[in-house]
């Protein structure tokens, strides 16, 4: 499938040899970006905090497989590097490339190896379902499939690709994502309307409860499409930012099923999306989803400890449908609520009558295939 590449003015390519890989992309235009809460940045968050400040990309480049965290000094300046030869093998200039990486923490880049894959990477730059679908696996790790997504209007489109699958919570997760549209956008605005798709995607989506060094977000405009109404732009970026989150969440390291926790009720926006986080966090309601085990008092459980207000006595709590709890009676019907969670996404729905507040966080079950995988990561 095509998502960036089906946005004009974006070509990619990527390359994957065992476990190191490498993405192109280039698209020239206003660009924003969003980046991960840890105190323990790695060197291309660095590097890109500060050149984000000029509100423009023409490219990024992208590697895994190496973290480039946790390296100090030579971190930085092998991350500024990577731009320094994505640049040349692009014939643009080094400042207005962007870098990103992922993989493990502590071990510094192999610059001989991106250098040979950017002068083979950059030929190849292409607008076809192939040429993404190349940079898409190549960034990357642990996931299992690659992640794209595209929303489409009548005026303009917007795409996206990102990777991500453990060491996610939220504030971002172990996840990178590049975004791009054809719409025409001041740098300001963009940086806006992706700082707020985030808060309500990639924000909301638990794995493990871990926040990675090197989370990032890029969103460029090319452009093209010229001048979009601001909300309706705003709406589609978020949409993107979703079914990559989604996405994220669905190929959770381990996991077997996709949890979606959507509470209502709640006093605004913001004490609903803490409370849905939360829960979809629980490592009590993780492993009960896995058993596929109506043990609702876990997410009530949860819920209590989010730091919102509610009357715990007037909720009302369903699972795929299935009523468990109604304004504060215990209604469950153990063996429907099972079947319920029987499928590949198990949904909750909490009510938690104290106002009009709704959001909704994703995660997915928690199984011994995650330890299986986290057990040995570096060895």
């Amino acid at each position: 499938m095509r998502s960036i590449c089906a946005v004009e003015g974006v070509t990619a390519a990527g390359i994957r040899e065992g476990k190191y890989g490498l993405a192109l992309i280039r698209a020239s235009g206003t660009a924003a970006g969003v980046f991960t809460s840890n105190k323990v940045r790695a060197a291309p968050v660095e590097v890109m905090m500060e050149r984000m400040r000029r509100g423009t990309l023409d490219a990024v480049v992208v590697n895994s497989g190496c973290a480039n965290a946790y390296t100090g000094e030579r971190g930085y300046r092998d991350a500024a590097e990577m731009c320094e030869i994505a640049g040349g093998a692009l014939g643009l200039d080094p400042a207005s490339v962007g870098v990103a990486s992922t993989g493990v923490i502590g071990r510094y880049l192999d610059l001989p190896r991106i250098h040979d894959q950017c002068g083979r990477v950059a030929p190849l730059l292409a607008r076809s379902s192939e040429a993404e679908d190349a940079a898409a696996r190549a960034i990357m790790t642990t996931d299992t499939f690659p992640k794209h997504a595209l929303f489409e209007t009548e005026s303009f489109s917007v795409g996206g690709i990102t990777k991500g699958s453990g060491m996610i919570a939220p504030n971002m997760g172990t996840m990178l994502a590049f975004i791009y549209t054809d719409a025409q956008v001041e740098a300001p605005v963009l940086r806006d309307i992706l700082r707020q798709a985030a808060r309500r995607s990639f924000n909301r989506v638990v794995v493990d409860g871990d926040t990675s060094t090197n989370d990032v977000a890029f969103c460029t405009a090319t452009g093209a499409a010229g001048r979009v109404d601001r909300a309706e732009l705003a709406r589609a970026v978020e949409a993107v930012c979703r079914d990559l989150a989604v996405q994220i969440a669905r190929d959770g390291e381990g996991a077997t099923k996709l949890l979606e926790v959507t509470v209502r009720g709640a006093p605004d926006e913001d004490a609903a999306a803490a409370v849905a986080r939360t829960i979809v966090a629980s490592p009590l309601v993780k492993t009960a989803v896995y058993g596929e085990d109506p043990n609702w008092g876990r997410v009530v459980a949860a819920a209590g400890r989010a730091g919102v207000e509610f009357d715990h006595y007037a909720v009302s709590l369903s699972v795929g449908g299935t009523p468990l709890v109604l304004r504060g009676e215990i209604v469950a019907d153990l063996g429907a609520a099972n079947a319920a969670m029987r499928g590949a996404t198990v949904a909750f729905d909490l009510d938690l009558a104290a106002g009009a507040g709704k959001a909704t966080a994703w995660g997915c079950d928690l199984t011994e295939k995650y330890v299986e995988i986290n057990g040995k990561y570096t060895t």
